[in-house]
């Protein structure tokens, strides 16, 4: 077997054993359709969903019915775009704030609006020296798009305080979290955010891909941008019809049914083990000591992304992966902000409950034989 070190948590978290039991053992024995059977082993189903959506609501201190399953957090993020332009309240004359920090799946559904004519404009909240968004600068607009955590930088935005600062320009101004990198270190109260939406991924904290998780705050103030079985309570005639009240009307189709079962353990995995950052101080220390390194990171930060002068990124990737460590090169689909530090793309390492200081050793080691 293929021996390596995995230090790409933030590209995707390896799977916990009880996760891939439980999927396992739901295909085997479990699986039925949810919301269209009244046999025991579909209503067992309905139960399971049911359950786990009440987990992921408690997790991140939401009422169970504003927790809707899509496919990832780049699914929520490019709907809840088409949901809020597409409402009948909704002007066109809207203008979003966007910051660096954000990762493509945040930023770039709003650009395509823009060319569409959907809204009028696209301001940048400032970043301080530090990279981070100048609480007291957030621009009033009417739609903001809050990265909660760079993936390239790994410092926690002070999300509630960007919010107050938002809403104090503009009470209506409607807020969109990215949360995908945040979930994984740290607690998410989207009451204290005050968000309007917020949006993480399934794989990204020990659950399948295929999975991710949209808060709405106010689903009765948005119509859905999907239609299909399962949302529908009754339908009139022709081009009328009654809809299932929130999360079900915004789950149109069949869910992924296996990874929901699948994340309600994730869920409990990680709130036992989350990441130990404490590899990351480590890390940050002993990379330090090579005068080749340029470390983009704050010891601080959840992860650690760095440069080597004269080699180019995806030459270090390709000699590392040689050697046996898996981590990631290149922009982290985050582009803006290596445009905003002065670089074309970086080297990222980030840590799993499963990474060891004997990971973290070898993973020094090869650096040092790589970067002399």
């Amino acid at each position: 077997m293929n021996e390596i070190v995995y230090l790409d948590a933030a590209a995707s978290f390896l799977k916990p054993e009880p996760v891939i039991d439980i999927q396992a053992d739901f295909l085997r024995h479990h699986y039925a359709n949810a919301g269209r059977g009244v046999c025991a082993r579909a209503m067992a189903v309905d139960d399971m969903v049911r359950d786990v959506r009440a987990k992921v609501a408690k997790f991140i201190n939401a009422d169970a019915n504003q927790i809707v399953f899509v496919s990832n957090a780049t699914d929520g993020l490019n709907r809840i775009a088409k949901i809020i332009t597409s409402q009948t309240w909704y002007k066109e004359s809207s203008v979003c704030a966007v910051s660096d920090l954000d990762h493509h799946s945040a930023r770039m559904p709003w650009h395509e609006l823009l060319k569409s004519g959907k809204i009028s404009k696209i301001i940048k909240c400032e970043l301080n020296k530090d990279f981070n968004i100048k609480i007291d600068s957030v621009p009033g607009v009417d739609i903001l798009v809050v990265t909660a955590m760079s993936n390239v930088l790994g410092i926690p935005q002070d999300v509630s305080e960007i919010v107050r600062s938002a809403r104090a320009k503009n009470p209506d101004v409607i807020v969109i979290v990215d949360a995908t990198q945040y979930v994984v270190h740290k607690k998410i109260d989207v009451r204290e955010w005050n968000a309007d939406f917020v949006v993480f991924s399934g794989h990204k904290i020990g659950a399948d891909t295929g999975v991710g998780v949209m808060y709405i705050r106010d689903s009765e103030r948005y119509e859905p941008d999907k239609f299909g079985g399962g949302m529908v309570s009754r339908i009139m005639n022709d081009d009328k019809w009654v809809l299932q009240s929130a999360p079900e009307k915004w789950e149109a189709g069949t869910l992924p049914l296996t990874q929901i079962c699948g994340l309600g353990v994730a869920l409990d995995e990680l709130e036992k083990k989350r990441p130990d950052l404490g590899l990351i101080k480590y890390l940050y220390d002993e990379l330090r000591k090579n005068p080749r390194i340029k470390i983009l990171t704050s010891r601080e930060s959840a992860l650690l992304t760095f440069c080597v002068d004269g080699m180019h990124v995806l030459d270090f990737g390709a000699l590392a992966g040689a050697s046996g460590i898996c981590l990631r090169v290149g922009n982290m689909c985050a582009s803006w902000i290596h445009q905003a530090i002065g670089i074309d793309g970086s080297i990222r390492v980030s840590v799993g409950p499963w990474n060891t200081k004997s990971d973290a050793d070898k993973f020094i080691s090869v650096v040092n034989n790589i970067v002399k």
